[in-house]
């Protein structure tokens, strides 16, 4: 089938943080160590570990989201691998896990048998043909040295019974593999399994690159110390329970001082400051970007007007505002700082202040017809039907802040945000949150209508005491909404109970724990003097 003597030989490439991209976008004949020598073809191997998750979540998860929607590499984690387990060869295993128990079958052997029992891929590729077999010795070598009792442990079905299972779902992968051309790159993500492990370490063996990605701080790859596999790896400052593969690129920004500070530098060009004329974006749709910001940076971020804020941008009529979603659960320890920083989040210009729950009317009518009326062919929300429709409440509000407000609505139902519930389906969530879009309280608008995209983020700070009602459904919908449109939303929370959390996903929002905990904490209105004395800092601030 192959000449005997021909061999694929691995060697190590020197992968680093900075080019382990490069090096796998880099063909194996261009690569380090590649050579034909005689029945011998030298390839350069990637594997790299990347253990535990940066401070920069969003730049970690976005870097994952390239690596296989732009680079190519091949996911593999628990939940798609659970989904690929269609076949099924358990009792072709025990039949060979009986042979082993009965004969004391070697593992050379072992192969043999699963060759007869077609439980290995057959390419046409006669050096891959080979290494499949010798990646499997190397594999039940591997299984032998690390679990008691060797091939006769319990466990052994149970485990190559997937193995196997998981190869044959990747077959379509392996069958192009071609050690001169191109080898598969697969890309591990998030915890795993005593199966997986074996099936990764599979994966090396035959030659392809693989890294692995583990934001829980573990290794996969911790399986193969016997064997000293001379792989990079790097390890994060921290550790967090994995996310679901992102499915598309975050939009979220962590701000740190100095990136806020190069973020303003890009406003200034050579001959001084931009400046924006009073409304000139009115005719602009207004989109947001979530800030993700330290307690301490969020109040810095709030007073810093929408322009100088870091990632500020124009395109294609659309603004693009850096907002807050924050909730500040607890109570500080320094009491007048954490009373100073609420006051001086509601008394800046724009601001308003929900001291009673819920704040949003809610609307029970089944609005599912005029949904459906108002979709495109594409299946989303059209600008031009819903603001022409009968239903449309805003009619009277500025054409441009119609437009906004409209396609907010659009992008929150696009991708709901929404918890489900009960038997609640997806299509359900975008009716409830168009439904919900449409009630939204005079005050509010009023805000949004004061709201020039340029200059001050008007705020909505709520503070949830427990004495003042609960926070609903309707609520948080209306929140989705402002947060869409560039509004920037602070919820305190004393007693750090649940409310926002209840309705949202907490990776849409910002939550911040305070030293102390503080039961049903009345809310300190700032004084007199403190308002008289921040209304003529706006004065100033104005005329300026």
């Amino acid at each position: 089938m192959y000449p005997i003597k021909t061999k694929l030989i691995k060697h190590p490439l020197p992968v680093t943080y900075d080019n382990c991209l490069d090096l796998l976008n880099t063909s194996p004949n261009e690569r380090l160590f590649y050579k034909k020598e005689g029945p011998c073809t030298h390839i350069g191997q990637v594997i790299a570990r990347f253990i535990g998750i940066p401070h920069d979540e969003d730049a970690y998860y976005n870097k994952l989201y390239d690596y296989v929607h732009s680079h190519g590499l091949i996911l593999l984690s628990d939940s798609s691998l659970k989904k690929s387990n269609a076949l099924n060869h358990i009792k072709s295993i025990e039949k060979i896990s009986r042979y082993i128990n009965e004969s004391n079958l070697s593992i050379k052997g072992l192969v043999t048998q699963l060759d007869e029992e077609k439980l290995l891929l057959t390419t046409d590729h006669f050096l891959i043909n080979r290494q499949i077999r010798e990646a499997a010795i190397k594999m039940f070598d591997l299984y032998s040295f690390n679990e008691k009792g060797c091939l006769e442990n319990k466990e052994f079905v149970e485990v190559f019974n997937d193995v196997i299972n998981w190869i044959f779902h990747l077959e379509h992968h392996l069958m192009d593999a071609d050690p001169d051309v191109e080898m598969p790159a697969f890309i591990w993500y998030g915890n795993y399994r005593k199966s997986h492990q074996y099936l990764v370490y599979f994966l090396i063996e035959l030659g392809c690159d693989l890294v692995t990605f583990t934001p829980a701080g573990n290794d996969p790859l911790s399986i193969s110390e016997k064997d000293r596999l001379k792989t990079f790896y790097h390890i994060f400052p921290d550790t967090s329970d994995p996310e679901p593969f992102p499915a598309e690129r975050r939009m979220q920004t962590t701000t740190v001082a100095f990136r806020a500070s190069k973020e303003i530098e890009k406003i200034l060009d050579h001959d001084g400051t931009v400046i924006y004329k009073p409304w000139q974006l009115r005719e602009y749709i207004s989109n947001s970007i979530t800030l993700k910001s330290t307690y301490s940076e969020l109040f810095l971020v709030a007073t810093e007007k929408a322009m100088f804020r870091p990632n500020f941008e124009l395109q294609n009529k659309t603004v693009r505002i850096p907002v807050l979603f924050a909730k500040i659960n607890g109570i500080a320890n320094n009491r007048r700082e954490y009373w100073n920083r609420l006051h001086g989040l509601i008394l800046q210009e724009n601001s308003h202040l929900v001291k009673s729950l819920p704040f949003s009317p809610g609307a029970n009518n089944d609005f599912r017809y005029h949904y459906q009326k108002s979709l495109d062919h594409g299946g989303l929300l059209n600008l031009e039907k819903m603001t022409s429709a009968h239903f449309w409440k805003y009619s009277h509000l500025p054409s441009g802040l119609q437009k906004g407000l409209a396609s907010a609505i659009r992008n929150i139902c696009a991708a709901p945000k929404l918890k489900l519930r009960n038997s609640e389906k997806e299509d359900d969530v975008k009716v409830y949150l168009f439904n919900q879009s449409m009630q939204i309280p005079e005050s509010i608008l009023k805000m949004l209508q004061k709201f020039d995209y340029s200059q001050h983020v008007p705020k909505l700070i709520i503070f949830n005491n427990q004495l003042n009602g609960t926070l609903t459904r309707p609520d948080a919908a209306l929140l989705l909404l402002l947060n869409q449109f560039g509004i920037d939303i602070v919820i305190y929370n004393p007693a750090g109970q649940s409310d926002i959390e209840n309705y949202i996903d907490q990776s849409s929002f910002v939550s911040h724990w305070l030293e102390e905990i503080e039961f049903e904490q009345e809310l300190k209105e700032p004084s007199v003097l403190k308002k008289v004395f921040f209304q003529g800092i706006s004065k100033i601030l104005r005329r300026d």
